[in-house]
């Protein structure tokens, strides 16, 4: 059930292990709108509105458990690719307990501040208190969010992908059946679906951990696997903070955009929302391509097996621009109906201000999916610096574009704070990788 990606065509391997990871993160998707579509469809505008401004300071706390996880998926996945059985049993137990203290200490420190950060982002009064209701029950379980993102980039760094997403599947039918339920039979509100997601994660996170322990020989664990060991937790940690960092980083560039888009009203807030979630779905292969390299790049890094990494990336690139088009298709061509999903009745208003920002980030997709491509290939390659400052520049640019163009511009500022971010933090990725690329070379060849 384990995948070796050290041998074998990389078009083959590259594409196979994608396909699950996709549909993988086409259903994270379906499962993250089904609460926006529910609750826009039974609850209406509002509370669509209170749940959609959200989804920024959610990221900042969820990205940074995605990002402790991925990054222990990395370590993983050298290890698998250098054959050390031993060594990777010992990451598999020190991920699971430093995921347990993060989880536990990130909750205590979000629930505590939530309603505070939606007054920092400027959240509409009307709206503030579902708001509020819905994301301290997100923060609330945070710790089986954490658990399911660490063993799907576990199972990811032995190179099986199939396995996340069958209770991914199972998840979002799950989230789904739940969210009519608390919405439809009991008569709760944006909240219903809160206490939705966390049950679903919950449940899908306990049956992937038995399920993984059960049926993966390399991943049984033994007690003598769970020992104290300063220089693993330094390794794991030197590679999820800065991923989890770069994650949070971004979250605070979105949360500078929210914050933004919050000023214009509620009605703009729900369109922002609506167009947010056609953005994701419609460049769900670029994140796809992001883990699959990652994973790749680690297994070949272990094995030193230095030109199949050069061979991938390059293979890589050119699925860079096929993704970028088609996202673009995507947005452009079925923007506008798959907003009608979340609203029953949509105004011309919402409608304008939706398909205005879809049809402008559309022409800047080329930046984003190498923001995604290279960024998560050099963490897969242990180089961290530049993927960090990356996430840097994006926060820097969505800043500069917000705080300069807001006021003279309006709305116009928040379509293109986007597109002028991943500009700036694509170009200096595809410089880092080029540098490595050269370095390797030279290590290659001695």
């Amino acid at each position: 059930m384990t995948k070796d990606m050290t041998t074998g065509n990389p078009w083959k391997i590259i594409l196979f292990f994608s396909i699950p990871v996709l549909l993988g993160n086409l259903f994270q998707q379906f499962y993250n709108m089904a609460d926006a579509v529910i609750v826009g469809q039974f609850l209406g505008e509002d509370a669509l509105a209170a749940v959609g401004s959200t989804g920024s300071i959610m990221f900042l706390v969820l990205g940074f458990a995605m990002g402790i996880a991925q990054g222990f998926g990395v370590l993983i996945s050298h290890a698998f690719g250098a054959k050390d059985e031993a060594r990777l049993k010992h990451y598999v137990a020190v991920s699971l307990l430093l995921g347990l203290a993060v989880s536990l200490l990130t909750t205590a420190l979000t629930i505590t501040e939530s309603r505070n950060l939606l007054l920092f982002m400027k959240t509409p009064e009307n709206i503030l208190g579902m708001a509020n209701d819905y994301i301290t029950i997100i923060y609330a379980g945070i710790t089986a969010t954490m658990a399911f993102n660490i063993t799907s980039s576990i199972l990811r760094g032995v190179g099986d992908s199939k396995t996340p997403l069958y209770f991914l599947l199972l998840s979002s039918a799950l989230n789904i059946f739940l969210d009519l339920f608390f919405i439809l039979a009991l008569h709760s509100g944006p909240e219903g679906a809160a206490y939705a997601t966390v049950v679903a994660q919950g449940i899908s996170a306990l049956l992937c951990f038995f399920y993984m322990f059960r049926k993966f020989d390399l991943l049984k664990l033994r007690r003598q696997d769970f020992y104290f060991d300063w220089k693993s937790i330094r390794e794991l940690l030197s590679v999820g903070i800065p991923m989890s960092i770069n994650y949070s980083v971004t979250a605070v560039g979105v949360m500078l955009l929210q914050g933004a888009v919050n000023v214009f009203g509620s009605s703009v807030v729900a369109a922002f929302t609506a167009a947010s979630k056609v953005e994701s779905l419609a460049t769900q292969t670029m994140p796809t391509l992001g883990t699959t390299m990652s994973t790749y790049c680690g297994q070949n890094l272990g094995a030193k097996e230095y030109k199949r990494i050069f061979d991938g990336m390059k293979k890589a690139f050119l699925l860079v621009l096929a993704i970028s088009l088609f996202g673009a298709v995507v947005t452009v061509g079925f923007g506008r109906y798959i907003v009608c999903l979340f609203l029953s009745n949509p105004s011309d208003t919402v409608l304008e201000y939706t398909t205005s920002y879809l049809n402008t980030i559309s022409w800047f997709f080329v930046p984003l999916a190498m923001i995604f491509l290279y960024r998560s290939s050099l963490q897969g390659l242990g180089e961290n610096f530049v993927p960090v400052m990356s996430g840097v520049l994006e926060l820097i640019f969505r800043f500069l574009v917000i705080f300069f163009c807001l006021e003279p511009f309006g709305y116009a500022a928040v379509r293109y704070a986007n597109p002028a971010a991943w500009a700036g933090a694509g170009i200096p990725l595809f410089a880092a990788y080029l540098l490595w690329k050269r370095k390797a070379k030279r290590l290659d060849n001695t």
